[in-house]
């Protein structure tokens, strides 16, 4: 029986989920199942693509839907319910169960790549669904963060803040960006900060795995940073989907 799964999004040409779920079905021998991007103008056209797509039986959800599509779930596990986003649908029976493993997919990672002697304070680039599962992972790490975004609201600082006070970005030794400036193909965008304040004992994480170098991650690495993409989250979370998906 053909199975098809995919990835929902405003931009997915640049994700490297098909080729990863290709593989998986071709080295699994599930010649009935297959992977595809669905790119979403906005995010009511899920109900056309439920209708419209037969054998539908998972979604993976990334940028800017992760929190608009809770709307249209049936069920929501309640890890991503306290995290308040989703990023893995189940389809069963008719009905769409909401996942979240970008959480555990990022604590995973990033806890075996900082190193256990240092203390950190972070600074999480971005407000969104990515930005949450981020958070929620450093709450479990116990590394305390601050949010930065354009705007300043419920107590997040703003990239004018981190400009007039330098301090804030030289103490904040771990930086994550959530945001999608500098992913693929708008590869020349980045977030706005002073990488003066970088330096060699700065961890930078991007989330972005396409390109493998963002002009953000390049920027710290020529300060000494250590840098990190988002590949082997990537990597994780799929495996964790398909794993809710055979449940």
């Amino acid at each position: 029986m053909e199975k098809v799964f995919g990835l929902i999004g405003a931009t997915v040409s640049h994700s490297f989920s098909k080729a990863y779920f290709d593989e998986k079905f071709f080295r699994e021998g599930l010649r009935d199942y297959h992977y595809e991007l669905f790119p979403l103008e906005n995010i009511k056209q899920l109900e056309t693509l439920l209708k419209d797509t037969k054998g539908l039986s998972g979604l993976n959800v990334t940028i800017p839907y992760k929190e608009q599509v809770l709307k249209y779930l049936d069920e929501i596990d309640g890890f991503a319910k306290k995290i308040g986003a989703v990023n893995v649908i189940r389809i069963k029976d008719g009905k769409l169960q909401g996942y979240n493993t970008d959480s555990d997919a990022f604590f995973e990672t990033i806890e075996k790549w900082l190193p256990r002697d240092k203390t950190f304070k972070a600074l999480i680039l971005g407000t969104g669904g990515s930005s949450k599962a981020v958070q929620e992972a450093l709450k479990k790490l116990n590394i305390p963060y601050q949010l930065v975004s354009r705007d300043a609201k419920n107590g997040n600082i703003t990239y004018e803040d981190l400009e007039k006070n330098p301090a804030i970005l030289q103490e904040s030794k771990l930086l994550i960006n959530t945001t999608p400036l500098g992913m693929s193909p708008n590869t020349e965008t980045l977030p706005p900060i002073d990488f003066e304040s970088i330096g060699a004992e700065h961890y930078v994480y991007d989330l972005i795995y396409n390109p493998a170098r963002t002009l953000f991650l390049q920027k710290a690495e020529m300060r000494g940073a250590t840098i990190r993409n988002g590949l082997e989250m990537l990597h994780v979370q799929a495996e964790k989907s398909w794993t809710i998906w055979n449940n």
